[in-house]
């Protein structure tokens, strides 16, 4: 069955699409076909295409589906994690002597896979204000094949214009790939703004119950996606049968969660810019934020992660993580309950010392969906009042 038939809704696309009953039995969930091998009718007889579950999973293949459906894909690819999807992608796009232009703002893991691994293999990089076309298109040169955006960024919160970077990539004849992992397609479609490719840390809010880790990566152009599968399949690192079921499942709630994560966050996001101790808020929801009116354009709703800098310093700001009780210190974002934590110590260690280094003082909270006046009331007592 088409998805294209089922609606074009979000929501209803959320919970259908990928998801056809299983004919055996008529079970509404795809099951998990947790198996290794499939009995062939004879020397290339397989059935649907199935022979061996590294090049191809039932369940993977509904949580492909789906993840193409919701961006609004042709081809949808899942992964055992975020980094293991931009892994696969790089060696797609890339060969040694390749440029690629890296955001100013990224998430920790990311850089370190451009700087300490995929510049070993020859591939070259700058950093670029992607909120900035102009910056963008300056930071180019003949051997660049990628810009790479996340928006919004990890752990600032910037806002890349997605259709006019897109247009610089397009001028260059090179693949604009766009990290969606903080907004998710329900709040915002790169493809349909102009990106090549979609990439998400699946482990975040598409699964969002911090129960699974998996990645995925969602493209428009059928060749580039045929491209991707043979190299999804040669390097193995593919979602597992249960972790695909996991993420399936959590997709279905994924347009009621973000409304309450992005409820929930612009009431906190006002607290906090009248909160004495706070010296900066960043959170694109705030009329202020100098990527307000893009993001506005652009995205459903402003999301559930926020930023913010307190008076005092890096030690004032690890004191507010430790004294947090509701929200909870951890890594990681997206999942129903509320985080907070340094990236500075933590997510984004890895860029100590680089160009994309962030203040000591800064503090990052992924909004979950409990009672908001908990969370406000959480905040205020670790921010000391």
């Amino acid at each position: 069955m088409s998805d294209r038939h089922i609606s074009q809704h979000f929501e209803t696309l959320a919970i259908h699409a990928g998801n056809t009953a299983d004919p055996l039995t008529g079970a509404v969930v795809p099951p998990i076909y947790q198996v290794s091998t499939y009995k062939q009718d004879g020397v290339g007889g397989l059935r649907g295409g199935y022979e061996y579950s590294r090049s191809a999973n039932p369940t993977r293949t509904a949580l492909e589906e789906n993840l193409a459906a919701l961006e609004g894909g042709r081809r949808g690819l899942a992964f055992a994690s975020g980094l293991a999807a931009e892994d696969c992608l790089l060696r797609t796009l890339l060969a040694p002597g390749d440029h690629v232009v890296i955001p100013n703002d990224a998430y920790g893991g990311t850089f370190r896979l451009f700087a300490k691994v995929v510049a070993r293999w020859g591939v070259e990089w700058s950093v670029a204000d992607t909120s900035d076309p102009a910056a963008v298109r300056a930071a180019l040169t003949e051997k660049t094949k990628v810009v790479w955006v996340e928006t919004p960024s990890n752990p600032l919160l910037g806002i890349t214009d997605v259709a006019a970077v897109a247009q610089v990539a397009r001028d260059a004849g090179v693949r604009l790939v766009v990290d969606n992992t903080f907004a998710t397609p329900y709040l915002q479609q790169p493809l349909a703004l102009g990106a090549d490719v979609v990439v998400h840390s699946l482990t975040k809010y598409m699964g969002g119950h911090s129960d699974v880790v998996g990645g995925a990566l969602v493209t428009g152009d059928a060749e580039l996606g045929e491209e991707l599968a043979f190299h999804q399949n040669a390097m193995g690192a593919v979602a597992g049968p249960f972790d695909s079921w996991l993420v399936l499942r959590g997709t279905k709630t994924l347009s009621v969660r973000m409304d309450r994560h992005s409820e929930n966050a612009a009431r906190v996001a006002d607290m906090l810019t009248r909160h004495p101790r706070v010296t900066s808020v960043l959170y694109p929801g705030l009329p202020d934020h100098p990527g307000h009116e893009v993001a506005a354009k652009q995205m459903r709703s402003f999301g559930g992660m926020i930023s913010f800098r307190v008076e005092g310093g890096e030690q004032a700001a690890v004191e507010v993580c430790n004294r947090a009780q509701v929200f909870t210190l951890g890594e990681s974002l997206g999942g129903v309950e509320s985080l907070i934590e340094h990236p500075g110590r933590m997510t984004h260690a890895s860029v100590a010392g680089s160009q994309l280094e962030v203040p000591a003082d800064l503090v990052r909270l992924s909004v979950g969906i409990e009672n908001v006046d908990d969370l406000l009331e959480d905040l205020k007592q670790a921010l000391g009042s």
